[in-house]
């Protein structure tokens, strides 16, 4: 029997705010922090503390839900989901569930060569919890609380997907978009994006849902696609045996390559969620969201648009650029400062200079958002190529020098003598020269071989110390090994 897949995503993705969703601690990177030094008596659930809503959490949150297309409710409540666990001091999490902030949004992805809306069932806002880590020698578990209490946006799609390109396609364009508002660092290493994926099968062509299961906390890509490849599998093989499948909440060991159970899946009724009695229900003015919605900036779809049908892109280069907005930033300041045409900065950008970025392990933007090269001076080197004041291969040459001494393309060339030469009648002696130096090859090109004309304009490049345009160089041996009479 061929099975279909349906998979719902719920990503949680803590906001950028300086002080955690309900108390002034402050937001840290718990990757460097001391463990607990980043707590209160609000965070750490002591008696008779209260909590107080973070207006900034509240503003990113309406952002993301306007950005997603959702219906903002004028009211939406808090409430409190019992459930025990180590790294949940209260004993309960304040999250939303009846009454959520913004339902019925969606976000358009790319898969399988077609484009289609993903639903959006819900986003809302709740706190983190902290952070478990296990230790061997000593058998011992520890629990860090720093992150307890840091704002986290859920985000629930529909069961919209039925294929592991399609989930990785929508968590992508989702951390993309989370970027793009600038309300999440989208650094999946220190865990500021989760994703939990509810993962069923059904019988291909109908419609009826399969029993489903849900694998928590994947913190990256790779642990996405991965476990959501294994659980397929072992759900068809379990079907396929005439078996059924368990509802519960699994697990993802990244070593073995394989989910575990964890724990049978809780309904809604277990939490015993009931409206949070300390903080009054959170009201969405009319006003504020027409203020939100002003603030929201060049979405990705809309970048796409201006780079393919405004300045003219193709699609692959298109799509490096959007991966992450400050590489639009980056090309866009490219383009302002330095007129150079945009296909061919895109070209260099996307191509050489990522290249050599990654060769260097060097990113694009450095601390305090310090550029590894000057956009105005990337441009400018890309400028010069597309004028044909220098060529391709020293144009390449120039860009590491860049990167490495930090000077600009105008000095180097200035110091170095590196200007193109483009003068058909000073290329025509050396070509001439060339060709009367190697009967031989021009004996193959003449009887057929015509690929060895690159080996001849090789040897010209090398006669001009690089400096000769190789597109005049290519036409004027065409030229010249067309006419017997000069050969």
């Amino acid at each position: 029997m061929e099975w279909e897949p349906v998979v719902g995503l719920e990503v949680h993705a803590e906001l950028r705010t300086r002080s955690k969703m309900f108390c002034g601690c402050a937001v840290v990177d718990s990757t460097v922090a001391e463990p607990n030094t980043s707590t209160c008596p609000v965070c750490l659930g002591m008696p008779g503390s209260l909590p107080v809503i973070n207006e900034r959490a509240v503003d990113l949150a309406l952002l993301v839900a306007l950005a997603l297309g959702c219906r903002v409710e004028p009211v939406s409540v808090f409430a409190r989901k019992n459930y025990f666990y180590p790294d949940l001091p209260k004993g309960y999490q304040i999250s939303q569930y009846e009454l959520p902030l913004a339902v019925e949004g969606s976000l358009r992805i790319e898969a399988g060569g077609e484009t289609r809306p993903i639903r959006v069932r819900r986003v809302h806002l709740e706190e983190d919890t902290g952070k478990l880590s296990h230790e061997e020698k000593p058998a011992r578990s520890l629990v860090d609380l720093n992150r307890a209490g840091v704002p986290l946006l859920e985000i629930v799609s529909e069961p919209d997907m039925h294929s592991v390109e399609e989930v990785k396609a929508y968590a992508t364009a989702l951390r993309r978009l989370l970027c793009y508002l600038d309300v999440n660092s989208g650094d999946m290493e220190k865990g500021v994006i989760r994703f939990e994926a509810n993962i069923s099968l059904r019988p291909k062509g109908t419609s009826e849902l399969g029993t489903r299961v849900e694998v928590k906390n994947l913190n990256s890509f790779r642990a996405l696609t991965r476990s959501m490849e294994y659980e397929l599998d072992r759900q068809a093989a379990v079907l396929e045996k005439g078996g059924s499948i368990r509802q519960e909440t699994l697990g993802w060991d990244e070593n073995a390559g394989r989910t575990y159970s964890q724990r049978s899946k809780e309904e809604a009724h277990d939490y015993r969620y009931f409206p949070e009695p300390d903080l009054p229900p959170l009201e969405a003015s009319a006003e504020r969201i027409a203020r939100i919605r002003a603030a929201l900036p060049e979405l990705p779809e809309a970048v796409r648009e201006r780079l393919v049908s405004k300045l003219g892109l193709n699609r692959y280069d298109a799509e490096v650029i959007l991966a992450e907005k400050e590489t639009v930033d980056y090309f866009d300041e490219v383009i302002r400062t330095s007129g150079a045409p945009a296909r061919a900065a895109a070209t260099w950008l996307g191509g050489d200079l990522f290249g050599l970025l990654k060769m260097r392990s060097i990113p694009l933007m450095g601390e305090g958002g310090k550029p590894a090269l000057p956009a105005r001076e990337f441009g400018l080197l890309v400028k010069m190529i597309a004028d044909g004041k220098i060529n391709g291969p020293t144009g390449k040459m120039l860009l590491a020098e860049m990167l490495d001494t930090g000077k600009s393309a105008d000095a180097l060339v200035a110091e170095r003598g590196l200007q193109q030469i483009g003068d058909a009648d000073t290329l025509r002696a050396a070509v001439r020269a060339v060709i009367a130096e190697n009967p031989g090859q021009v004996d193959q090109y003449r009887n057929g071989k015509t690929t060895v004309i690159q080996w001849l304009l090789g040897q010209v490049m090398k006669t001009t110390g690089g400096r000769a345009n190789p597109q005049t160089v290519r036409r004027l041996l065409e030229e010249e090994l067309s006419d017997p009479a000069k050969g």
